[in-house]
């Protein structure tokens, strides 16, 4: 590695040390990736993909088998009724707004059992510091959240007094990943004891889960456990690095079709929607996306594993079982919090000249410093790492295509804060 990147002896010699200890887990992360990978090809084979599904629609798209056929294979691939995927949904937030607006009427209430949700939703739900038009609580829907247990874990009983209680809720809304937080994510297990014990009190209600970064990590995914909908973006896990853009919302085939009538307009729902030729690529994307996050994963454990070794907390643990691609690493300091992404940004393919700096990020309402060097901007199936300034100053980093990229850009950026005096440890 010294020929081509100037990286101490000594980050390499741990790195290899690490990599030795994590070959139990890396085994258990390709177990899983190649089983997801057979469950991806037989929903292709399955329903007949061709070379005419990938011709380009203009205008309404009306007919276009090429789309149409897709959501049928995403929906076999998340063992779900129905799926709705499309390029013009511009983010996974885009994606989550769509089903949350698709499904709830004025006088509902969302009840999030997670604790607070992700800085971008508080925006669409209504209720961040910086107001945003057009929220959920200007159409009259109402939000309410249950607090998570010290440990992190969702406190059930609460949630299930709510619900007694409560006639108004409408949804309980679930958020796999950790977001800005230290907490861990959420198994499909876990997701499915939650299920199981919301269905005792409210049989009715809808379950929905924010699956953004959760996608094949495990065996199974929500819809198997008991979720009504879930929702996330082609720029994460789910387009396996190839999809330019886009988002799905997958489940009930009932709610799926009405959310359909938010992402168009009422009455035309699915039936419209072109693909201005990104068809191939959005398929292409599915069919890569459990070996992808796979190598993410190994990314994410081998970036555990190193920075624990130097001293800095981390979550999950290197060989913990994982529930989304997501590697927090608690870096105690802005300073070291700064170093460390502009390492991820100066290992990067793409942008490796720029120097990322904290800035005001819409809907966010603190600093936001982010780094990503990706070939689709923003993309975080890509390695990128990102975080808030504030205590506790940890990085919340994702991605890697490919594990020896992702592990050489976890070097870069160990060796980043060294040459900053910031490993005081090593």
């Amino acid at each position: 590695m010294r020929k081509f990147f100037d990286i101490d002896d000594r980050l390499l010699t741990l790195g290899e040390e690490v990599e030795a200890e994590l070959r139990p887990a890396f085994a258990r992360i390709e177990s899983n990736a190649f089983q997801n990978q057979q469950k991806v090809l037989a929903a292709f084979i399955h329903n007949n993909v061709g070379e005419n599904c990938f011709t380009s629609s203009t205008g309404y798209g009306y007919g276009d088998v090429g789309r149409d056929k897709l959501e049928r294979v995403f929906a076999d691939a998340m063992e779900c009724e129905d799926a709705l995927l499309r390029h013009n949904f511009m983010c996974g937030t885009h994606a989550l707004t769509v089903a949350l607006f698709g499904v709830l009427r004025p006088g509902d209430t969302m009840l999030c059992v997670t604790g607070m949700p992700y800085d971008t939703i508080q925006s669409v739900i209504g209720i961040s510091k910086t107001p945003a038009s057009g929220s959920l609580k200007e159409f009259g829907i109402r939000f309410d959240k249950i607090d998570l247990l010290e440990s992190g874990a969702v406190d059930i009983p609460a949630a299930l007094d709510k619900l007694r209680t409560d006639d108004s809720v409408k949804m309980v809304y679930l958020q796999r990943s950790r977001g800005y937080s230290l907490r861990p994510s959420l198994t499909v297990e876990q997701i499915g004891e939650i299920c199981a014990a919301v269905r005792s009190v409210k049989p009715e209600v809808i379950i929905m889960v924010d699956n953004c970064y959760g996608e094949f990590v495990q065996l199974t995914e929500p819809c198997c456990h008991g979720a009504d909908l879930m929702a996330g973006s082609l720029i994460k896990n789910a387009g396996g690095g190839i999809a330019p853009t886009g988002g799905y919302i997958a489940g009930r085939a009932d709610l799926v079709e009405m959310c359909s009538y938010r992402l168009s307009t009422p009455g035309t729902g699915r039936e419209v929607g072109c693909t201005l030729g990104h068809s191939r690529e959005m398929y292409m994307g599915l069919f890569a996306a459990p070996h992808v996050v796979g190598e993410a994963l190994k990314t994410a454990a081998f970036c555990a594993g190193l920075f624990s070794r130097l001293g800095y907390g981390v979550t999950p643990l290197p060989d913990e079982p994982r529930a989304d691609i997501i590697q927090s690493v608690l870096l105690r300091n802005p300073e070291s919090l700064i170093a460390f992404c502009q390492g991820i940004q100066s290992g990067s393919p793409v942008d490796s000249m720029a120097l990322p700096e904290p800035w005001d990020m819409p809907g966010y309402d603190n600093q936001i410093i982010m780094a990503s060097g990706s070939f689709t901007l923003g993309s975080s199936i890509e390695l990128s790492a990102d975080a808030p300034l504030r205590e506790p100053y940890a990085v919340w980093m994702q991605g890697a295509l490919n594990y020896a990229a992702g592990k050489t850009g976890i070097l870069i950026a160990a060796q980043r804060m060294l040459t900053k005096g910031l490993l005081a440890d090593f």
